[in-house]
């Protein structure tokens, strides 16, 4: 006890007593300056320092400044001009299409735009809405919306196109408000544009916006770049076809723009290639006249130079106007197009698809004769109806009593069926198919269009693929006539009997005529001779043309001939041939009674004519959807497309030989052949 105690007295008096101060810390002699110029010679150290330091960063300024200003200049001066000078495709004038007589089918005429270049000071969607009321567009919130989204997602200084046709009016009244709007401004350019309609739409054509297949398919063909700024390509017809020929060449220029994409001035101008002008063989008057001709009926008119080939007329009926095509069709309005019953939008001419019918008799004449399965002598009894061996299914001739005793010249003057029903069963049909595609059908008949099918030539193969079906003798008589399974188009049956009336030289159908480049004055004419086309259809002997040709000339000058009554009275003798093709079939023992049947189950009418007779000037080939007979309804169509250009457009021509020939051609009688 007394110890502890101890210690704690001793460690109180510890803690109370007075503590020694603690000694500092003296340098030692060393750590001191020893003298003044040392202490000089230090601070002159740390400024050498600071002046390398200070002079390193400014030749690293001066060198970052030579850079910028010297070995960058091109490039920054690049693209500060980006910024001031823009590159401006200048696309071209589109050809213009002329008719034979240098009548314009299609035009280009000025129309004036409203073009909106976006801007990040200006709002875009109210800068529209404005517009739309000022100038009355009737512009939906759905087309504002799609207009904003263009803006946005536009190159700089690329316009959005408001409005592609302002009227005078709406010009005027823009004009006088243009201060509230920097960003907006009037552009002039080119529309396209046919003065005629509907009148020649299916052959020429028409062209329409650019759309991504186009890009892709120019992109393709390496052809993009000249369509810069262009916003219109050929879709159908000569304008398609000729695309590369009327399109021309994209110029350029550079401009001076503000901060809005808005013009200031032309620095430079490079101009473009126009387009090549295009003529066609079409006369204007012509093709009016065969739409005048078909009125509200459905079918079309062909007439075609022999001689050449070039296409005098090309109408299908019903037509279209394409000028909304070319502005941007609306869709209510293409809708009415597609739903129309009369199918406008096919060219009849050469994608409808037809049976020949009785058409086709002189071009089977030919094969017989080639073939020696009959001769100009050779005789057969026409009866009532055809009947296959060990059958009794009767394939029947168009005149109930039949037509007794026939020769050739006869056979194709009174249009016998039976005796075409015998000599297709004696041919067969792999020596009728042969025929057919040597006359061009079942296959594309060369027109400088790209709207063309192709029809059906039949045949064993044919059948087997479309049907899985075996051929039956039953299926190759009634070919014999142009029915069964042959569908053709009516170009396709035109261009046969060129040939025909050309003593077997054929000819591809085309349109254009010439093609002139309006920047030298250099007119091309465009050549169609080439070896497929200029060849001649051999035969044995070649008086088989003369013999089928003459039956022809009986269809009308003869005494029993189905077209005598439509060309009676003519200045000028004519060959043809009518057809009337049967859309159903009549059962056996009933007749054929139109006024029972639906109006789109009525006979078809055809009737192909050429004239004058020994050198024609003019081969005029119509058919007519639902209206009966060829020689009562299409005949009288044929000969009025004849008078029109034989003895009003163009009087002065060939109209037939000075001094006539009287002939008997076997049982089809004497006539005068002029």
């Amino acid at each position: 006890m007394f110890s502890l105690n101890s210690s704690k007295r001793q460690r109180g008096k510890s803690m109370f007593a007075a503590r020694e101060p603690k000694r500092r810390h003296r340098p030692q002699e060393s750590q001191l300056p020893q003298s003044e110029e040392h202490e000089t010679q230090l601070l002159r150290s740390r400024m050498t320092v600071c002046i390398v330091i200070s002079a390193l960063m400014m030749l690293i300024l001066f060198a970052n400044l030579y850079y910028l200003q010297v070995v960058s200049h091109d490039d920054y001066q690049t693209r500060s001009n980006e910024n001031r000078i823009k590159v401006m495709p200048v696309v071209p004038p589109r050809g213009i299409i002329y008719d034979r007589n240098h009548v314009v089918l299609a035009d280009n005429r000025p129309v004036y735009h409203l073009v909106l270049y976006p801007s990040k000071e200006i709002n875009t969607e109210a800068t529209i809405r404005e517009l739309n009321e000022l100038l009355k567009f009737e512009l939906s919130d759905k087309e504002i919306k799609n207009l904003v989204y263009q803006s946005r997602t536009s190159k700089r200084y690329s316009g959005v196109e408001i409005s592609d046709l302002l009227t005078e009016e709406q010009i005027a009244r823009f004009s006088v408000n243009t201060f509230r709007y920097p960003n907006v401004q009037v552009e002039a350019s080119l529309k396209r544009y046919y003065p005629f309609a509907d009148v020649v739409t299916h052959a020429i054509g028409y062209v329409s916006r650019i759309n991504q297949q186009d890009v892709e398919r120019l992109t393709e063909q390496g052809k993009i770049d000249n369509y810069e700024g262009s916003t219109e390509i050929g879709k159908l017809g000569i304008e398609k076809h000729y695309e590369d020929i009327l399109h021309g060449r994209t110029g350029s220029r550079e401009v001076e723009v503000n901060s809005h994409g808005q013009v200031i001035r032309t620095l430079k101008y490079n101009p473009p290639t126009q387009g090549s002008d295009i003529t066609l063989g079409i006369d204007i008057r012509l093709q009016h006249h065969a739409q005048q001709l078909l009125g509200g009926m459905k079918g079309a008119i062909v007439a075609i130079e022999p001689a050449s080939g070039e296409i005098l007329a090309m109408y299908s009926n019903p037509s279209y106007d394409p000028n909304p095509f070319v502005r941007g069709i609306r869709s209510n309005e293409y809708k009415r197009l597609l739903n129309n019953p009369g199918k406008p939008l096919i060219n009849r001419v050469t994608q409808g698809g037809y049976a020949p019918a009785s058409t086709v008799k002189p071009l089977l004449c030919i094969m017989g004769l080639n073939e020696r399965l009959i001769t100009p002598t050779f005789s057969y009894f026409g009866r009532p109806a055809f009947m296959l061996p060990n059958s009794t299914h009767k394939f029947r001739d168009w005149r109930s009593w039949g037509h007794g005793w026939l020769d050739i010249y006869r056979a194709i003057e009174v249009s016998a069926d039976t005796f075409f029903y015998d000599l297709a069963y004696r041919a067969g049909i792999d020596t009728i198919h042969e025929y057919l595609d040597t006359f061009g059908f079942g296959r594309s008949s060369g027109i400088d269009i790209d709207e063309e099918s192709l029809g059906v030539n039949p045949s064993k193969e044919w059948k087997m693929n479309r049907f899985r079906q075996r051929w039956q003798l039953g299926d190759t008589v009634p070919i014999g006539i142009g029915q069964g399974y042959w569908t053709t188009t009516l170009l396709q049956l035109a261009k046969a009997h060129v040939a025909l009336a050309n003593y077997g030289h054929f000819r591809t159908p085309h349109l254009m005529r010439k093609i002139t480049n309006p920047s030298d004055y250099l007119s091309v004419l465009r050549d169609y001779s080439d070896p497929e086309e200029d060849r001649l259809l051999e035969v044995g002997d070649p008086s088989y043309y003369s013999v089928c040709r003459n039956g022809m000339y009986l269809v009308v000058n003869g005494p029993e001939g189905t077209g005598r009554r439509a060309f009676h009275g003519t200045q000028y003798k004519a060959a043809g041939k009518s057809g009337t093709a049967q859309l159903v079939s009549v059962k056996q023992g009933e007749k054929y009674n139109a006024k029972a049947l639906r109006a789109e189950h009525r006979d078809n009418a055809l009737f192909v004519a050429y004239a004058p007779f020994v050198h024609p000037r003019i081969l005029v080939a119509v058919i007519l959807e639902n209206e009966g007979g060829g020689s009562k309804k299409a005949a009288p169509l044929a000969r009025s497309m004849m008078d029109k250009y034989l003895v009003d457009l163009y009087p002065g021509g060939y109209m037939g030989e000075e001094e006539p020939v009287t002939v008997k051609l076997g049982m089809g009688g004497t006539v005068t052949i002029r």
